[in-house]
């Protein structure tokens, strides 16, 4: 698998550069090492800031994972994401090679804007080292050449530079972190061991700078960051899932998952609500459910997705209606799958009262990590 070819005057990397980033073919790996242990999401371990805002590379997968609702100069709403993935494959830890692929690094953004009705999407991947794709222990500084997210104190950064989309974004970090699940531990199966740390920071102020298609723009709204690592997320029999994050009017923020088998059923599913004094309530797998209300599907790839749905917790029930239908997401040529995640509107008796992001994953075959 080998990194998108950029283009160097839009920002991506040089051709020098773009040779040590580019990723081995996995296939013509030789001389395999033993199976690697990789260390289970398991109670016991308490989540200790702001060491657990950086990596964590003896997990199997790793992600943060931003996503803001803006408005530009217009007062046009836009939607913005931003995800960075790193990897341990298992593969070649013991070579002293410099190329040996032992950390691998991917990153995502999109622009959902309505007045174009589709995506404007770009993606990164690279082997760890060389000075040009790190992922940092201690905090949160993860980059691919010149696209980077980083955390200054109470303020992340983020700047990347695409082909048809750049971002120059800052986030200021002004509540703690929600720890999800059981202090920061979330069940995703039956099994215990099929869990992960995860917390997010719902309610960021960003402002910056958007550039769509040469233009640029300043914007400021609210966003969404996860971090997330686990070891084994997906029991054998799930195809994919369904999640949500959700800013309130009222100052609350809502999380809400399902974990889908093959016949759409949940396997699993969970979430919590932060309410705005900052109570929090942690969902039972029994709590939560997703009813699909309208498809959408691809003219590109055929698939359908389930762009509205109702979502019901013991908070009560959601209308979960788009900023546009298509926010399809096709990122095979990093981490090898298709996905719908868009911007979304919360909505009670037709009536806005939150706003935040979708993930629908594994409606075009089973989604594997």
């Amino acid at each position: 698998m080998r990194a998108r070819r950029a283009n160097p005057a839009a920002g991506g990397p040089s051709p020098s550069r773009r040779r040590l980033l580019a990723l081995p073919a996995l296939g013509l790996l030789a001389g395999a090492t033993p199976p690697v242990r990789y260390p289970a999401a398991l109670p016991g371990v308490t989540l200790s800031f702001p060491r657990d805002h950086g990596a964590h590379p003896d997990f199997r997968i790793e992600w943060w994972y931003l996503t803001a609702r803006v408005r530009d100069a217009t007062g046009a709403p836009l939607g913005v994401q931003v995800t960075f993935f790193r990897h341990r494959p298992g593969l070649q830890e013991n070579s002293r090679s410099r190329f040996a692929p032992t950390q691998l690094l991917f990153a995502h953004a999109a622009i959902a804007d309505p007045r174009r009705g589709r995506l404007l999407h770009d993606q990164r991947a690279a082997r760890a080292g060389f000075g040009l794709a790190e992922a940092a222990s201690g905090t949160t500084d993860v980059r691919i050449d010149a696209w980077s997210l980083v955390l200054e104190e109470r303020r992340y950064r983020a700047r990347l530079a695409g082909r048809s989309l750049g971002l120059d974004l800052s986030f200021s970090a002004d509540q703690p972190p929600l720890l999800q699940g059981r202090a920061g531990l979330s069940r995703k199966g039956p099994r215990e061991h099929q869990a992960s740390f995860y917390y997010s920071r719902p309610r960021l102020g960003v402002a910056g700078t958007v550039t769509l298609e040469g233009r640029q723009s300043p914007v400021e709204g609210l966003a969404w960051l996860d971090h997330e690592w686990s070891s084994e997320i997906l029991d054998s029999s799930a195809v994919g899932w369904d999640w949500t994050g959700l800013r309130l009017a009222d100052g609350g923020a809502l999380t809400a998952f399902q974990v889908r088998d093959a016949g759409g059923s949940a396997l699993w599913a969970g979430g919590s609500l932060r309410d705005q004094r900052g109570g929090l309530r942690v969902f039972e797998p029994g709590e939560v459910r997703f009813t699909p209300m309208r498809r959408w599907r691809s003219p590109r790839t055929g698939i359908a997705y389930p762009v509205v749905v109702v979502l019901e917790t013991p908070a009560g029930a959601l209308t979960l209606a788009p900023l546009m239908d298509d926010q399809e997401l096709d990122s095979r040529a990093s981490v090898g799958t298709v996905y719908w995640e868009g911007a979304v509107d919360a909505l009670t008796d037709g009536r806005v009262v939150g706003e935040g992001y979708l993930e629908l994953t594994g409606y075009g075959g089973r989604m594997r990590l």
